[in-house]
């Protein structure tokens, strides 16, 4: 499975975490992530991670541009919704992106998990 990791600035602890918890399950399938939180990944776990640029650079747009042309499968974006983001245009695409491929998208690290509960069988 093709899996994208993204996470704002305020949700990227939280992302870390997430990726330590399931690094088991997430180290048998191909990641990819925004430049900063793939590499704070890399830096904190044994996983590989395909990085993309950083979102306000363009990372969100990178990351659609996959959803569109059948390249991911799953998308894990844990956003900040109480923080404006400069990109937001490029947030809302990715995810107005997800719903038109009918992309499984988990913004929350409680549907995140349930995500992986599932796709683990449990």
């Amino acid at each position: 499975m093709r899996i994208a990791l993204i996470a704002h600035d305020k949700k990227k602890e939280l992302m870390i975490q997430f990726a330590k918890d399931h690094e088991d399950y997430l180290s048998n399938h191909t990641l990819y992530a925004t430049g900063t939180t793939g590499k704070r990944i890399m830096e904190n776990t044994k996983l590989k991670v395909n990085l993309k640029k950083s979102g306000p650079l363009g990372g969100d747009q990178e990351i659609g541009s996959m959803i569109a042309n059948g390249k991911l499968d799953l998308v894990f974006f844990f956003r900040d919704p109480l923080t404006a983001q400069p990109h937001e245009p490029d947030v809302s695409a990715l995810l107005r992106l997800c719903d038109v491929y009918d992309v499984p998208l988990a913004t929350n690290n409680a549907a995140a998990d349930l995500f992986i509960k599932h796709l683990k069988g449990k």
